[in-house]
């Protein structure tokens, strides 16, 4: 349908007007994705684990009220990860601008007077979190590849040729053995 693509338009326009001066989107965190084959690439979760509210210090009813996503089952599993959304939460609450629900009543959590005015004053509205707070993947550069064997360090140039010859020793200990005795039966034979 032609027109279905201006209506899409259309109604995420609309859904930015009504809920401005908030962002249309929540902050979500960042998980690796499952399996060998993509775990080295990062992406946005369902939601922050409530170990991770309570280490930024965010009540798990509040979260969902102030744009956080929440997944309830979601489990850390390491301790970089943990760290990294805790950053990450922490990051977005410092820039996050609390309005007031009713005038007059200002609750803890709100901000300042001052704030609030120097943002009316400013004008800039963030439509999209994930503009401010994007998820990056690690450059290739920068993520571990080949060791070259400049890079290697001493004594490492033959290491395949010592472990074959190894393994050939181990394997052929026996015979050897075997060889010898036979050679200094022999040689003893002919003494006599």
């Amino acid at each position: 349908m032609p027109g279905r693509k201006l209506r899409r338009r259309n109604a995420r326009l609309t859904k930015a007007a009504a809920v401005a001066p908030r962002p249309v989107d929540k902050l979500r965190p960042v998980v690796r994705c499952p399996t060998i084959k993509y775990n080295r690439r990062v992406r946005a979760g369902r939601g922050f684990s409530l170990t991770e509210l309570k280490e930024a210090g965010i009540p798990r009813k509040l979260a969902p009220t102030i744009g956080i996503s929440v997944d309830p089952r979601r489990v850390n599993l390491s301790n970089e990860s943990l760290v990294a959304n805790v950053e990450r939460l922490k990051a977005y609450q410092a820039r996050l601008i609390l309005f007031p629900r009713r005038v007059g009543q200002h609750k803890k959590q709100d901000s300042s007077k001052e704030e609030i005015s120097a943002h009316e004053e400013d004008g800039k509205i963030t439509r999209k979190i994930h503009s401010v707070l994007p998820i990056v993947n690690e450059a290739r550069e920068k993520a571990i590849g080949e060791v070259k064997r400049s890079e290697m360090g001493e004594g490492t140039a033959d290491a395949y040729r010592k472990l074959r010859d190894a393994r050939s020793e181990a394997r052929l200990v026996g015979v050897r053995e075997k060889r010898a005795k036979a050679k200094a039966d022999e040689a003893s034979a002919a003494k006599k």
